[in-house]
């Protein structure tokens, strides 16, 4: 018989050993033999017992209460401790029919007419962070920002977009964290299964992300790019869900208004390819 899933010991895990003693206060004495917490550690600082909690990460028990949970949230610093209910409400997983192809993922016409109209680097993100459709000067940003790319593959083994990030490890890290909260609990889902294989074998930093388990929102940020025709770039950066959709979102680039990066962004449309939207159904 197979082994049953077990993502909410796995999770458990993973960010146990991202917590050092002493950001918990807890004093070392000599040389651990083990990286983060001991699983004893967690289930007293939680106020649970250990034998509770070694159940709890071998997947013997089954039902959580979320008093514990976010106590255990609490002392693994978790930021958003959604992500941790949401696996144990899945555990044991529900029976959930296979899917022998992703479903399908579109842009509405009507969010397709504003990615042309906008005057900044725009693109729509799918689910699994495909690019679904895309204006000629997000093209002109990076030219993988087109329909057909997808950000994780390209973020991870593409080296000219790794050199356009000035801090290409924390955009790699924010970009998986928002990829891991996009599929949910969803990781035998064959669109899942496929990148999360062809990146492992191809990414030693994908790996040890992964491994990491680290959850994050999907959300803006303060970017700088270094572009190798207009030289370096400070941009916002907004992620906004588009109604009506699961997990599609308009990512839109913009600088801060009378900036020099105001006038490189505008000298890069000068010369970008027209054409309005290009868009592509997945």
């Amino acid at each position: 018989m197979a082994e049953e899933p077990n993502a909410l010991g796995e999770y458990l895990r993973a960010r146990r050993e991202l917590v050092t003693p002493e950001t918990v206060g807890l004093p070392v004495l000599k040389a651990r033999r083990v990286p983060g917490l001991r699983r004893e550690e967690v289930a007293m600082l939680s106020g649970i017992s250990a034998e509770y909690y070694l159940r709890l990460e071998q997947g013997r028990d089954r039902n959580p209460s979320g008093q514990v949970l976010r106590s255990i949230a609490r002392v693994l610093q978790l930021e958003d401790e959604s992500y941790l209910l949401q696996l144990a409400a899945e555990h044991p997983p529900r029976l959930k029919a296979r899917r022998s192809q992703p479903k399908a993922e579109s842009v509405p016409a009507s969010t397709a007419r504003l990615v042309a109209a906008l005057p900044f680097p725009a693109f729509i993100e799918g689910r699994y962070l495909d690019v679904l459709a895309s204006n000629p000067l997000a093209a002109a940003l990076s030219p993988t920002l087109v329909p057909g790319a997808n950000r994780l593959r390209d973020v991870f083994l593409d080296p000219a977009e790794q050199a356009l990030f000035s801090n290409w490890e924390a955009a790699a890290e924010g970009l998986l964290a928002g990829f891991r909260r996009s599929i949910g609990t969803d990781i035998d889902d064959p669109r899942v299964i496929e990148l999360v294989g062809e990146l492992s074998l191809s990414s030693p930093e994908f790996r040890t992300l992964w491994a990491r388990h680290d959850v994050g929102p999907r959300a803006g940020a303060r970017l700088t790019l270094d572009h190798p025709q207009v030289g370096r770039l400070a941009l916002d950066r907004e992620k906004l869900a588009v109604s009506g959709t699961d997990g599609v979102m308009l990512v839109i680039y913009h600088p801060q208004p009378d900036t020099d990066c105001a006038e490189k962004l505008a000298f890069l449309a000068s010369f970008a390819a027209p054409g309005g939207v290009r868009s592509q159904v997945f």
